[in-house]
């Protein structure tokens, strides 16, 4: 299958990438920056903008795909709620000039391409639950969620057409690493804690007392979904699915993993509370069941296991530095 993934230089982007190469798809990697990351051999990279259609039409989108892995996005939930506008260009009209593009592809091949998007249980909103099915009645409580939302329903609409055939996977906290590809972003939990084990941050921020519960899927199950994901949409048909381990870990637990995996204990300081939901636990049977998807790495000991191993490559003396703190994490 000819595939393009695009936000291929992102951490689950090129993870997927790589796996579909392995898998021996022939793989287009579409990234913003040639220089930004290396791929499997024979992955061929091409660079374009997603708001930028000419760069699009230059980068061959519209010659046409089989199957299509859509992870270019604006992910960060608390930044969305300051620049708004901002995170519906680049997941609203982003997705739109990309479905613009394959299109022309379908028109010129007569091939109704695959469409994965990477979507986000933030379309849920701030909810206290425990098995979210994907039934829940979505209700975004800041941008980037909403934005995600209406990328989705625009999806879903495409697919009515009959020009694609589209799945959304929803996915909760995606973290591990696999063959060195480490999540560098230490806005999130994982590898914030990272970063104080290793030394390169001084002290980890805990919203309250650091009882919420979240769940995690590893990176590389992330992966296998996607490809599962490709194999079985089908032209005119928008599903939906979660993809998480159905486990819940705290933010305490979380910490206690690094610690524990690392050997380093992991400093720590409670701040006052900010409002989060104390739960937010998807149940993904549904994939499990269609697709026979499964989540083998994504027990927290493994996923911090794989993360601690290839982040301690990404830099830091063991030293801690002395004015430098990461953000309260939710």
């Amino acid at each position: 299958m000819r595939v393009l993934v695009t936000g291929a230089s992102g951490f689950i982007g090129s993870v997927v990438a790589d796996a579909l190469a392995a898998a021996g798809h022939a793989v287009t990697a579409m990234v913003r920056d040639r220089g930004a990351s290396a791929f499997a051999p024979g992955v061929k990279v091409v660079v374009a903008d997603l708001l930028d259609p000419p760069t699009l039409t230059a980068a061959g989108v519209e010659r046409g795909f089989d199957g299509v892995c859509h992870l270019a996005a604006l992910t960060r939930v608390r930044e969305s709620r300051t620049a708004p506008l901002r995170y519906f260009q680049a997941n609203l009209t982003g997705t739109a000039n990309l479905l613009a593009a394959l299109e022309v592809g379908t028109e010129r091949t007569g091939v109704a391409p695959a469409f994965v998007f990477g979507s986000s249980c933030a379309v849920y909103g701030d909810i206290d639950l425990t098995g979210v099915p994907e039934s829940r009645r979505p209700d975004p409580s800041n941008p980037y969620g909403a934005s995600k939302l209406a990328a989705e329903r625009l999806l879903a609409h495409q697919a009515g057409t009959g020009l694609i055939g589209a799945v959304i996977l929803r996915s909760f906290n995606v973290a591990g690493a696999v063959e060195g590809r480490f999540d560098h972003d230490d806005s999130r939990i994982i590898p914030a804690a990272i970063a104080v084990a290793s030394g390169r941050t001084e002290v980890f921020r805990v919203n309250g007392d650091g009882q919420a519960l979240r769940e995690y899927v590893h990176v590389g199950d992330m992966a296998t979904a996607y490809r599962m994901a490709l194999e079985v949409a089908g032209p005119g048909r928008c599903s939906v699915y979660n993809v998480g381990s159905g486990t819940g870990v705290s933010v305490i637990d979380v910490l206690a993993a690094v610690g524990r995996i690392s050997g380093h204990p992991v400093r720590r300081v409670h701040c006052p509370p900010v409002a989060e939901p104390k739960a937010l636990v998807g149940d993904s049977q549904r994939i499990r069941t269609e697709l026979g998807w499964s989540s083998p790495r994504s027990g927290i000991d493994q996923i911090v296991a794989d993360a601690w191993r290839h982040g301690r490559a990404a830099g830091g003396t063991g030293v801690p530095p002395r004015q430098r703190n990461v953000p309260i994490i939710t």
